[in-house]
């Protein structure tokens, strides 16, 4: 196995990691944000206003986004399995 071809499959795998965890990041960052801003305007400095939002945000994302976060991973995995003659060379 070439080691360009190593670093090809890494980078994929990298990519496609990260592409599907973003959506759920960014929702959980934007909730916090917005408890953040919360917190210090009003200044209720209570640890577990910030936690239960971002779980029910990310739950609630994870409901939309998981059919197109399965089929990204799916596609993927075909890719490498209908490509393992080529890497094995």
């Amino acid at each position: 196995m070439n080691p360009a071809v190593v670093i090809d499959i890494g980078r994929g795998a990298l990519t496609v990691a990260l592409t599907v965890a973003a959506p759920l990041l960014g929702i959980a960052l934007g909730v916090g944000l917005l408890i953040s801003i919360f917190q210090a305007t009003t200044q209720i400095q209570e640890q577990t206003l910030s936690f239960v939002p971002k779980i029910v945000a990310v739950l609630i994302s994870l409901i939309l986004f998981g059919p197109w976060m399965l089929t990204t991973l799916v596609n993927y995995t075909q890719r490498l399995f209908l490509n393992i003659n080529n890497f094995i060379k």
